[in-house]
This record gives structure tokens, sequence and C-alpha cells, in this order.
């Protein structure tokens, strides 16, 4: 019974290993900050990363809407590549704004006490980036570029 158990666990262990080095099955690795009480902040490194993201999005928005009316194997396969491009910078720019600003940067404050304003209008401001930054991801037009950039623009 033991061997069995033994030989099971041998087989369930190469079979899940092999799934996943076949399937390249990989913990996905957040690239905002630490949620360890560091202290090591820098806003405006994370502020000139969103505007590079979403400058990204912005020529990727572009080269689609110029290959979209092409028909051809290469306009489809840059044009399949430009739509990934698009999305990672906009979940990139999602999980720096909710990892690192509204989980660490953004205090919660009372309702009432002092600070409570600047601190609903900071997460408004969050939120609406994060909102801009998924409608830059489900369309392809100048005006979500537009709505993404100047939200960004508006972070305190």
């Amino acid at each position: 019974m033991k061997r069995q158990l033994l030989a099971l666990f041998v087989i369930v262990g190469v079979v899940t290993g092999t799934t996943m080095l076949v399937l390249n099955v990989r913990t996905p690795i957040a690239d905002a900050h630490c949620q360890v009480p560091c202290g090591i902040y820098d806003d405006d490194a994370r502020v000139t990363r969103l505007k590079e993201d979403a400058a990204t999005i912005e020529k990727a928005t572009k080269n689609i809407n110029q290959l979209a009316g092409k028909n051809d194997a290469q306009s489809f396969n840059q044009a399949a590549r430009w739509v990934a491009t698009k999305e990672a910078h906009a979940s990139h720019i999602i999980e720096v704004i909710s990892e690192y600003f509204m989980a660490q940067r953004v205090k919660p404050v009372a309702s009432g006490a002092d600070g409570y304003d600047a601190y609903v209008s900071a997460l408004t401001k969050y939120h609406a980036v994060m909102v801009a930054a998924m409608k830059a991801k489900q369309h392809a037009d100048q005006a979500s570029c537009d709505a993404l950039k100047s939200a960004i623009d508006a972070l305190p």
C-alpha cells in the first residue's frame, strides 16, 4: 500500500511538473512595489512609467487602426501583436494603480476626520485611471487614449 501511494505521488509530481513545463506555466510577478512596510516610495517614477504605458497604448492603437483594413497574414500578425502590447500596458497601469497607489500610498481616513476629502479625491482619481486603462484596453480609438492620458495627468 505504501509503495502504491508513493508511486502515485511520484506520478502526480512528474505529470504536474511536465504539464507546467509544457504549458510554460509561471507565477505572475507584480511589477509594482513590495507590499511590506519598507517606506521606500518613488511616486514620480511610477507616474512616469504610467505615462510611458499610456504612450505605448496610444501608439498601439494607431497601428491597430492602420492595419485594420489589410487582409494579408503579416498585417493580421502585426495587429495581433499590437493588441497584445496594448492590453499588457493597460494591465500594467491597472496593477500599479491598485497594488502600489491604492493599496499602499493612499491611507484610509475616517469620514469626518481631517484629510478625508483629500483621501476621497485621491481614491476617485486613481479609480478614474483604472477605468480609463480598462476602456483603453477594450477600445482602439484615440478618445480612449486621450482619456487615459488626462486621468494620469490628474493624479495627485
